[in-house]
């Protein structure tokens, strides 16, 4: 086996992309052109940005057996990806990945890993010092007839909030996303809010996904989700996604807006509690 350094190159991610379709047995035509196109992308501004943190793993005829990809906002590490072709699995391949993606976390005093809930992948974060808090996800249609008005204005944002968002970051999690927002932003519509009750921001995708959110009080919180749910067409479904206990304020909106309740796998945690009020990304964390 051998590893090394994803390359900002679309023949790189897509290399990472055929061993997630292998992991989770995933036919070639399952992901749409647009969906397939936004993870190169992601991939290739994780390259570009983070290149010590991110590794592919080769048998001895080159084909990619595994891959990790990994960043560092100032005082964070996060793990985005680590996975492995079930073919590959037990040789340590898993293991070898993440060993390799977390020399990027040296000077890093916090960590963060959105895992998927798979067994094996729990057993390798928990053994490197991670603590694994279960979280629940919230999915359905949106009624909006069941949801209060938000209690203030929540607007469109854009790159001139670009320094609130850090902010609201740093204060959250200990570290901004940086260069990770105006990769959001090109995929994502943002709603922010800003007063003297708080402030925060929501990542909404275009399948009604809530991609990332924080604020600094559960008051502006709970004005962006609901913001964000009510901007939902007429019988437009929602997810509200990577839900820790500590997220009861994001439960009580999903579960007004009529959305129903699911496990969702772990969130694993080095040096930090879960953060609230927040909804990490499954790739930026």
């Amino acid at each position: 086996m051998l590893l090394r350094q994803v390359r900002d190159t679309r023949a790189d991610a897509e290399a990472v992309r055929q061993v997630v379709l292998a992991a989770r047995g995933e036919a070639e035509g399952y992901w749409s052109p647009p969906r397939t196109a936004r993870f190169h992308r992601r991939v290739r501004h994780l390259a570009d940005t983070d290149p010590g943190g991110c590794w592919l793993a080769e048998d001895t005829a080159g084909r990619p057996v595994g891959a990790a990809l990994a960043s560092r906002r100032e005082g964070l590490w996060g793990l985005s990806l680590l996975v492995v072709d079930p073919r590959a699995r037990g040789k340590g391949v898993g293991t070898a990945l993440l060993r390799r993606a977390m020399t990027h976390a040296r000077g890093a005093l916090r960590g963060m890993i959105c895992g998927n809930g798979d067994p094996l992948a729990a057993r390798v974060h928990r053994a490197a010092g991670f603590t694994l808090h279960p979280v629940m996800r919230m999915t359905g249609p949106v009624d909006a007839s069941r949801l209060a008005a938000p209690d203030g204005p929540a607007i469109e944002g854009g790159p001139a909030h670009l320094d609130l968002m850090d902010s609201v970051d740093r204060r959250l999690r200990g570290g901004a996303h940086g260069p990770d927002h105006r990769e959001l932003l090109l995929h994502c519509r943002v709603v922010v809010a800003d007063d003297l009750g708080g402030s925060g921001y929501c990542y909404l995708d275009d399948d009604g996904t809530v991609e990332l959110l924080a604020a600094t009080s559960r008051r502006i919180a709970v004005r962006l989700l609901a913001s964000a749910l009510l901007s939902r067409p007429p019988g437009g479904t929602a997810t509200v996604p990577r839900l820790t206990a500590e997220q009861e304020w994001a439960v009580d909106v999903g579960l007004a807006a009529g959305l129903e309740l699911a496990p969702d796998g772990y969130l694993c945690l080095r040096g930090m509690r879960p953060p609230a009020p927040y909804i990490p990304s499954a790739m930026f964390l």
